[in-house]
Parts: C-alpha cells; sequence; structure tokens
C-alpha cells in the first residue's frame, strides 16, 4: 500500500507529470499556489505558470483566452473562490462556449475544517453540475487525482477537478479503471448498495463491512464522475439490491443524491436515502468533529442502510 498523501499534493504532482510530456499545458492560479500545491508545477515550469493574485473573474477570462489559442490551462483557486466568485466567467466565457479549460478547485467541502462555513464550499459541485458542456471528477484518493488528471487533460472542453485538502490514504489501486461517466463498484452486495464519492469513500467501504459483520450484504460504487453521471450503473445495483443510500461531503441538493435520484426515478422501485449536507452551512472546527456534527459518518450510513434493510 502506497503511503498516504493529500489530494491537493497529488494534484500539484500529475500537473507536473503532466506538464514535461505536454507544453500545451499551462497553470494558472490566485495568489494561493503554496496551498493548491500548484506551486510544484511553478518550480518545475515557471514560464508556464501564471499568477492572477486576488482576481478569479479575471484569471477564468484569462485561461479561456490561452484555450481558444490552443493551450490547454488549469485553474486553481479555493472551491469557494472559483465555483462561487467567478462563477458568471465560468458560465458565459468557458461553458457556453466549450472552451478547453481545467478547473482544479481545491480546498472543498468542510474539510477546510477550521476555515468557517465562509470557506467551506458545499455547494461548488451543484452549481458546476447545472452548466451544459462540464464534466466533473471527484476523486477519492492520490490514485484517482492522478488519473482524473489524465483523463481531463484528453477532454475537448471544460472540466471540474474536486481536489479534497486532507492528507488520505490509497482505497484503489495503481491500475483500476478511470473511465469518465463510468463508476467502479469497488463492493459488491445484494442487500443494499451505498454509492459514494470523494472522500466519503472510506466512510462507505467501513459501513458496508460493519453491515457484513452482521449479514447485510452492502455494496459499494465509487461515483468518482458526477457529470456525465453513470445512470446505468446506478439502475442496475438499485435493481439488484433494492435499497440505496448515497453519501457526499456536499449538500445533499443538486450533488450525487439529487444525481442519483434523478437516475432512479420511473426506472427502478428501490429504497432510497442520502447522507450529505442538509440544507445547511458550514461552521468552524476540525474536520473529524464536523465530519460527526454533520452526520458524514460510516456509522450514520449503516443506519440509513439497516433501516432499509429492515
Amino acid at each position: 500500500m502506497a503511503e498516504s498523501k493529500s489530494l491537493r499534493v497529488a494534484y500539484g504532482e500529475a500537473l507536473v507529470a503532466a506538464g514535461k510530456t505536454n507544453d500545451k499545458i499551462v497553470v494558472l492560479d490566485a495568489d494561493l499556489s503554496n496551498a493548491t500545491m500548484t506551486g510544484i508545477f511553478r518550480k518545475e515550469f515557471p514560464d508556464r505558470f501564471f499568477n492572477f493574485g486576488i482576481a478569479e473573474a479575471n484569471m477564468v477570462c484569462a485561461a479561456t483566452g490561452f484555450a481558444h489559442s490552443g493551450l490547454i490551462p488549469f485553474v486553481s483557486t479555493f472551491a469557494l473562490f472559483g465555483a462561487g466568485r467567478a462563477y458568471e466567467q465560468i458560465r458565459n466565457s468557458v461553458a457556453y462556449v466549450n472552451a478547453n479549460v481545467k478547473f482544479g478547485l481545491t480546498h472543498s467541502g468542510l474539510s477546510v475544517g477550521e476555515d468557517g462555513g465562509s470557506h467551506q464550499s458545499i455547494e461548488d459541485i451543484a452549481l458546476m453540475r447545472v452548466l451544459p458542456n462540464m464534466t466533473i471528477f471527484v476523486p477519492c484518493d492520490p490514485f484517482e487525482m492522478e488519473k482524473a488528471v489524465m483523463a481531463a487533460i484528453a477532454i475537448d472542453g471544460p472540466v471540474f477537478l474536486r481536489v479534497a485538502r486532507p492528507v488520505g490514504d490509497y482505497f484503489t489501486k495503481a491500475d483500476d479503471p478511470f473511465v469518465p461517466g463510468k463508476a467502479n463498484i469497488m463492493k459488491d452486495g445484494k442487500d443494499v448498495a451505498i454509492f459514494s464519492m470523494g472522500l466519503m469513500i472510506p466512510e462507505a467501504l467501513k459501513a458496508a463491512q460493519a453491515l457484513e459483520e452482521e449479514g447485510i450484504s452492502a455494496a459499494v460504487v465509487n461515483f468518482h464522475t458526477v457529470k456525465p453521471f453513470d445512470a446505468e450503473c446506478a439502475v442496475r445495483m438499485a435493481a439488484q439490491c433494492g435499497a440505496v443510500v448515497t453519501a457526499e461531503e456536499h449538500s445533499v441538493i443538486g450533488g450525487l443524491g439529487a444525481a442519483t435520484a434523478e437516475a432512479l426515478m420511473g426506472k427502478v422501485n428501490a429504497k432510497f436515502d442520502m447522507v450529505g449536507i442538509q440544507d445547511k452551512f458550514g461552521k468552524s472546527g476540525a474536520p473529524g468533529l464536523l465530519f460527526e456534527e454533520y452526520g458524514l459518518t460510516a456509522k450514520n450510513i449503516a443506519d440509513k442502510c439497516r433501516a432499509m434493510v429492515k
């Protein structure tokens, strides 16, 4: 098993690896390169790195210009500032014209911790998901982050990579497939299916293990791509298990739970519940305590699974 690594470090390292073989890759940041870890790319390729300061909207528009010039720009800042402050520019300058701009937005969700609700982006997936032409990746570990960067480069159009802050373990293998729009079944089961992504994957796996010890067979499905959503897999697993619980470090409005509900409605008769942030803002606190406060835990996932199976 590889050593633990922050997903933002994996993101920065993947940019460097890609930059060594593709001189069209440029990186833009908004005075946060030491936090987003694009500073790793800046050190290796100073002539292909651009710091726009605290001017996110300007950065996105400049990235569109780079894209129209045949380059592959990666725009990085905190998820709240990127998906929120620069939303109009992402909508009209990038998504509207299907510009080839990639957004590596870091410090997403509650895991920002003590920075508090003002910096915790719990609606970024919903904002990006509603935009036509936008692809959304939510990697769960460093291996998936590296693969997501490479997959984003291969896509001709805008891509949002949700980059978590914490140091995390590896839950996938280097040779596991990462196909945009195709979910990965990490554990099969027949009684209940747990659909998850990102930092909630380890909680989903722990919940499945606890349920298994009680005689409840729980599948775990990794939806690393939220858009395009793998509706075929969602419907198949819901029909196979008869019950689905989604688990995400994001608002239940507009995220993985909403995407799943939209896919299943009218297609399959299955019980359904969601674990996520229930229409609330975040608050300041250590990430582990916040996950407990908002119910983003293996225990809560397992409890919802038990309730439906019974």
